[in-house]
């Protein structure tokens, strides 16, 4: 996030909670673009529904990236989400293979 020149939402909290659920779903309707990284950090599969349902509704301003930080993923895992991938670009999103590739199309 430091690499990025444009203002963005962070859904990211400490405690979930109803609040910030709402901010995030009113973030998402009026962003230019929802970005979706999935890493072996992540609890719950939910953003995977997320990304793959914005890539059929929104698809100009779906972008997708999974990270394997330290190398954790089981090499199943990692073919889901290159599948998963591959779906997402196949409904017209944008599917990024690393951060490099996000942030130059979110700078451009």
């Amino acid at each position: 996030m430091p690499l990025l020149t444009i203002d963005y939402f962070n859904p990211v909290v400490e405690n979930w909670t109803e609040e910030a659920k709402h901010q995030e779903i009113e973030e998402r309707k009026n962003a230019d673009y929802c970005l979706y990284v999935l890493t072996n950090k992540m609890e719950g599969i939910y953003s995977i529904a997320e990304v793959v349902d914005d890539s059929n509704k929104r698809p100009e301003k779906t972008i997708y990236c999974y990270i394997d930080f330290d190398g954790t993923f089981e090499p199943h895992t990692i073919k889901g989400l290159k599948a998963t991938g591959e779906m997402i670009a196949a409904n017209g999103a944008t599917w990024c293979k690393n951060l490099e590739e996000v942030v130059q199309v979110l700078n451009q």
